[in-house]
């Protein structure tokens, strides 16, 4: 515990001790009170202003403290300066001194408890930011839940305290008013239970829920509203529509056809979506055979001597033709059918919520359903920049269908893909630049993550600018480059030119919604352009549903299908039981080399949330198996809560981080601490095993200095060390020279 709260605990626990001490805990009765009514009155008087400053002064402490009495003086206060006048003064001290009680409680004990608690305070932080006003609000209503608990319960969680402020100013008035006005008939009342009587404390539970219901109320009927907009079919041609074929509309449409439930799919192009077509398929077939260049280029260090690798481009592009072909057959519109999938070719838009027009090359069809799920997907975001429409850009969409390996190659945008393809086309032959408006490369990622990366690609021979804006495409007779600009070492910016044959944009996707007709039924997107759907992906329609790339907000194939099943159940079955959503265990991996791998919180997000963190780190220079391969680039970073073995989030950097966060994603989903990894048994020498190492670091820094000492002792005991019997001396012993004799 730190000096400050030590402090603050000490001068609480003095104050409260004067409080008890004092006997004012006697004194404020509501005997007392009314026979000192009079006394109260002169006072007042006398010094209008004392008596008010020192009422507000002492009301603040008592709430902040969370002393008994507050209630009483509320009476008085309504007694003394009648109602207005006493709503008005008690108002704001019993609001500024449940403030300050909630800061305290916030002082002292969050921190502790967000260590020990993280995973439950990390939901209910989730909670309190979407609706944490709304919930203490109707608290503040009802009396039956004592105030000073609410005040210190709130202090636990990242309400800011102005919010906590004006909604406890609001929410508390109308209890405020009641014991104020009963205090303008001090004289008369017998108890403080009459003034709340059981008929009193129920119209408050009422005033109370009523937001709740008026919420629940407002929802049903805005849904009632837009549905009654449309005539409702008598029966259904289906259970679901999926609009979209690729890994989330797949996933959907299996667990619907699983159930026996009867579903279509949509889709207007390919199935198997981006993921497929021109995603993780190709891009980790291009990766492979430009990582086998790399691993050419660097034999001679395992004493294997080799020429430059000639790169055959077009047969480069082949292999990752044919690996699309090879697994195409897993998502073909055959395998659907016969799980018994109906598979619909063309562009489907909802006429209403239960009808959706299918248009494609052999005509219009309209299908009904009880439940339609969007994954339509998304697409490259290209920026506006002046110059770019005059010349082919290209995507991850379309930079499949290059035939010849680009001389110079400019990369803009340093997130996964741009770093993925960047380094791939840097093997194969290409003059790289990557272009990255923000300070390091994998924004979301730590900034010691995305070092490791950079130091890498620099090697390699890709040009990075990071902390560039692009700024415009110029085109002369010499010709294209873009234009960028950044910051010299005077902190004046400099426009700098970057000549390229292709420009590869990488800069994100966007959710594609367009042409579904959600809009005009009342279905948003969110800043983002992803669809606004709940925890649970329902939309604002209690029929549609949305889930991978188009609802966000994580653009990755096993996000997509992770979302796919909670959408799908959440339709069919949700009238009995629904699934929110969690992303606390999302595993996300950058296929560079080294390999980024992360799941859970990252440093970065820890801070900004809030949550203090241990930090271990286990170098892979010191794991037998990457020394044996010359592969020890890379660390494994976990971060557990302060003093506990429990795995809050993990960041691989190295050859296989993929494959070695499998480990911890485990361990996170199913609260599996440091502690049980290293005591399970992994074999050796392999990969693996840094999972384990890194668990014994984290050991080595908490193993028990004090025990340790005593066992240390206790060994040297039993080795018999500092207990030798002192030996008898003999009578000539003791004669000789020195002896007692001497």
């Amino acid at each position: 515990m730190t000096r400050r709260r030590l402090l603050l605990l000490a001068l609480i626990a003095a104050l409260v001790a004067a409080y008890f001490l004092s006997g004012a805990d006697e004194a404020l009765s509501l005997q007392n009170l009314q026979a000192e009514q009079a006394r109260f009155q002169a006072w007042l008087a006398e010094d209008p202003l004392t008596v008010i400053g020192g009422f507000f002064v002492i009301y603040v402490v008592m709430a902040a403290l969370s002393l008994p009495g507050a209630t009483l003086l509320t009476v008085l206060g309504g007694a003394l300066f009648g109602f207005w006048w006493g709503l008005l003064i008690i108002s704001f001290a019993s609001t500024l001194g449940a403030t300050l009680a909630t800061l305290i409680g916030r002082t002292l004990l969050r921190g502790p408890l967000e260590r020990r608690f993280v995973r439950h305070l990390e939901r209910i932080n989730a909670g309190i930011r979407r609706e944490g006003a709304f919930y203490l609000f109707t608290l503040r209503l009802i009396p039956l839940f004592p105030f000073f608990v609410i005040n210190l319960v709130m202090g636990l969680t990242r309400m800011p305290l102005w919010t906590f402020y004006w909604v406890s100013q609001l929410g508390m008035l109308p209890g405020t008013a009641v014991f104020v006005n009963a205090g303008r008939e001090l004289g008369e009342l017998e108890s403080l239970s009459g003034i709340l009587s059981p008929g009193l404390i129920a119209s408050f539970v009422l005033i109370g829920l009523f937001p709740w219901l008026a919420r629940a109320l407002v929802a049903v009927a805005r849904r009632r509203r837009l549905a009654q907009r449309f005539a409702r079919p008598r029966r259904f041609d289906h259970d679901i529509v999926v609009i979209g074929g690729g890994s989330a509309g797949l996933v959907a449409s299996y667990i619907a056809a699983a159930v026996k439930a009867r579903v279509a799919l949509v889709e207007r192009d390919r199935l198997g979506g981006d993921c497929l077509n021109t995603g993780c398929v190709p891009s980790k077939a291009l990766i492979r055979a430009a990582r086998l260049v790399g691993e050419v280029r660097g034999a001679g260090r395992y004493g294997i001597r080799s020429a430059e690798p000639e790169v055959d481009f077009p047969a480069v592009m082949a292999h990752v033709h044919r690996a699309i072909r090879e697994v195409e057959p897993h998502d073909s519109r055959e395998r659907y059918e016969g799980l018994g999938v109906e598979v619909v070719a063309g562009n489907a838009r909802l006429e209403d919520p239960w009808r959706v027009r299918v248009s494609g090359e052999t005509g219009e069809r309209l299908l009904t359903t009880r439940h339609v799920i969007v994954a339509s997907g998304a697409r490259p975001r290209v920026p506006d920049l002046p110059g770019l429409d005059e010349i082919e850009v290209l995507t991850s969409d379309n930079l499949w269908q290059l035939e010849t390996l680009p001389g110079r190659l400019v990369v803009l945008g340093g997130g996964p893909i741009g770093c993925e393809l960047g380094q791939a086309f840097a093997r194969l032959g290409s003059r790289v630049s990557l272009v990255e408006m923000g300070a390091q490369l994998l924004p979301r990622e730590d900034a010691d993550v995305a070092r490791a990366l950079a130091g890498r690609l620099e090697v390699e021979g890709v040009t990075l600018w990071l902390d560039s804006r692009a700024l415009r495409v110029e085109a002369d007779e010499a010709g294209h480059r873009l234009v960028v600009e950044r910051r010299d070492a005077a902190g004046e910016p400099l426009a700098e030119a970057l000549p390229f044959d292709r420009l590869l944009v990488a800069v994100g996707r966007g959710a594609d919604v367009t042409g579904l007709g959600l809009e005009a039924l009342g279905v948003e997107t969110r800043p983002d352009g992803t669809l606004a759907v709940d925890e649970t992906l329902q939309s604002v329609l209690p029929n549609v549903w949305a889930c991978g790339d188009v609802a966000g907000p994580f653009q990755l194939t096993h996000a997509s299908a992770h979302q796919a099943w909670h959408a799908t159940v959440n339709a069919l079955f949700g009238e009995f039981k629904r699934f929110r959503v969690s992303y606390r265990a999302l595993p996300a991996v950058t296929y560079t080399e080294p390999e980024v791998a992360r799941v859970g919180l990252s440093e970065r997000e820890a801070r900004d949330r809030g949550i203090e963190v241990e930090v271990t780190r286990y170098s892979l220079a010191d794991l037998d198996r990457a020394i044996t391969e010359g592969l020890t680039e890379g660390f494994v970073k976990v971060l557990t809560v302060p003093g506990k073995d429990r795995i809050l989030g993990a960041s691989v950097v190295g050859h296989n981080a993929g494959e070695l966060l499998g480990e911890f994603t485990l361990a996170i989903t199913h609260g599996i601490g440091l502690n049980k990894l290293l005591g399970t048994v992994h074999p050796y020498p392999t990969w693996s095993e840094a999972a384990k190492a890194t668990a014994g670091v984290w050991k080595n820094a908490h193993k028990p200095a004090r025990v340790l000492v005593w066992l240390e002792r206790y060994f040297r005991w039993r080795r018999g060390v500092g207990r030798e019997m002192p030996q008898k001396t003999s009578r000539e012993d003791r004669a000789a020279p020195g002896g007692e004799g001497g």
